[in-house]
């Protein structure tokens, strides 16, 4: 039993979304996704998925992206990131899979871990940041605090975060995001969003006893990676 990590699958199996404008390396990359999955992963592991799972702008056009997950091997618990439209009622969501939960305000556990999560957004140090960035902004610490109150409330001390958009800004002070995550203690958080070229802005390690990884799919090469035990 292993926990891995991958994030952006970007399926479109029922909409013409093809990924390969963002270079060869993208062609059929669900099928690359399949067979790295099927050949590591077993029914006993979890995978966590860490946005854009679907371009599908509705709920009912996300059933065959979701389902082409959820035949997958493993148990899958997801977070939302900022192209999933289709994201309907938390409640809705979870009652949809047995072998896949969806994460927003909530927690999941893997072995003695609380595995808590929300989307993020783009950070204030952004040129593009506005006045509804902000509110964004506010609102997703919010989601991502009741995630780990929820459970800590349960007892846990231990936690792993999954948000889709990385949680550093274009300068060397802390955001608000990693304040929140020295404050519980986290352990590891996973991130994704950047494809291509931003993927050198991708920053993995520890920084002040938080390990960050970088799982979107590209950066991966299509190839979920195990990031416990």
């Amino acid at each position: 039993m292993a926990l891995y990590a991958i994030s952006d699958l970007h399926l479109a199996l029922s909409t013409d979304k093809p990924m390969d404008i963002f270079g060869g390396h993208w062609i059929n990359h669900d099928e690359k996704i399949k067979k790295n999955w099927t050949d590591k992963i077993t029914e006993e592991d979890t995978v966590l998925i860490a946005g854009d799972i679907s371009w599908s702008m509705k709920s009912e056009d996300s059933k065959i992206d979701l389902e082409w997950i959820s035949n997958l091997p493993g148990k899958k618990i997801i977070s939302k990131g900022n192209h999933d439209y289709w994201w309907s009622s938390i409640s809705k969501l979870n009652a949809m899979y047995d072998n896949m939960k969806f994460v927003q305000n909530n927690f999941y556990i893997y072995n003695d871990y609380a595995i808590c999560g929300t989307r993020g957004w783009i950070d204030p140090s952004s040129d593009k940041f506005n006045s509804k960035d902000a509110k964004i902004y506010a609102r997703e610490q919010i989601r991502i605090k009741l995630s780990l109150d929820s459970a800590k409330k349960a007892g846990f001390n231990k936690f792993i975060v999954m948000i889709h958009y990385p949680p550093f800004g274009n300068e060397k002070e802390e955001t608000e995001f990693m304040k929140i995550f020295q404050e519980y203690k986290v352990e590891k958080v996973v991130y994704g969003h950047l494809h291509g070229p931003a993927n050198v802005k991708a920053i993995e390690g520890d920084i002040n006893g938080v390990e960050y990884i970088m799982t979107s799919c590209d950066f991966i090469d299509f190839n979920p990676i195990k990031i416990l035990d």
